[in-house]
């Protein structure tokens, strides 16, 4: 088995003295495990970090087997946010989630250029907001879909919340989900009651039927927009 491909790289551990385990979520093939020998050499340390952009030459003897890669760097991303505490966490939060829900080596392109596309505008200033619709799209595409278009747009709204009865679950949801539209203004206490809804929504119909835990990170992301 060989592949080539490109993605992002959602985790990685050490594996033996210079080597690790990876994940990488490719546009191909969809998210991929292996092993990089030399990975704790300086040269490959420095880019093999969590959400780089990377170029994947992956062989296995067969599919029952670990196999191994050969890794190039394609694009930093990681390091431009290292002074950014709500950016590093976003991009910790949004690549353990992938690690831990996408299955191996199923490919899913709706959800690789959700992610790229994330990526492509994380410099913007409306980013919490690109990332809470981030993770819906996510949840629709891993085969939960609310619905929201199917919802009366005569419900009723209190300070631009909605509750709202999902599957006998009753959930406090931010009118501008509902209506798909990014708000021109925004305060944190918004970005926190949208991360609690979609958060309470995966843990729901994703983690909590698995046995899964929620990524620490993912809550912590949570904490930075009190």
């Amino acid at each position: 088995m060989i592949y080539e491909d490109e993605g992002y790289l959602l985790s990685k551990r050490k594996f033996r003295e210079n080597a690790n385990i990876i994940n990488v979520f490719t546009s191909k093939y969809g998210k991929m495990s292996g092993i990089v020998y030399g990975g704790n050499s300086r040269k490959i340390r420095n880019y093999l970090q969590i959400s780089n952009k990377i170029f994947i030459f992956y062989t296995a003897k067969n599919e029952n087997k670990i196999g191994y890669f050969k890794t190039e760097l394609i694009k930093p991303v990681s390091p431009k946010y290292f002074n950014d505490k709500r950016r590093t966490t976003t991009l910790l939060s949004l690549t353990s989630l992938l690690s831990l829900l996408l299955p191996d080596l199923q490919p899913n392109n709706k959800i690789y250029i959700s992610l790229e596309k994330l990526i492509e505008n994380f410099n913007y200033d409306n980013w919490p907001l690109l990332y809470i619709f981030w993770e819906l799209n996510l949840i629709k595409e891993l085969g939960f879909d609310p619905n929201f278009k199917d919802i009366s747009k005569n419900f009723v709204s209190k300070n631009n919340l909605v509750k709202l009865n999902i599957d006998g679950i009753n959930y406090i949801i931010p009118t501008f989900i509902l209506t798909n539209t990014i708000p021109e203004t925004y305060e944190n206490s918004l970005i926190k009651k949208s991360l609690i809804f979609t958060r309470s929504l995966m843990s729901n119909k994703f983690f909590l039927p698995n046995n899964l835990i929620l990524p620490r990170t993912r809550v912590l992301l949570e904490s930075y927009f009190n």
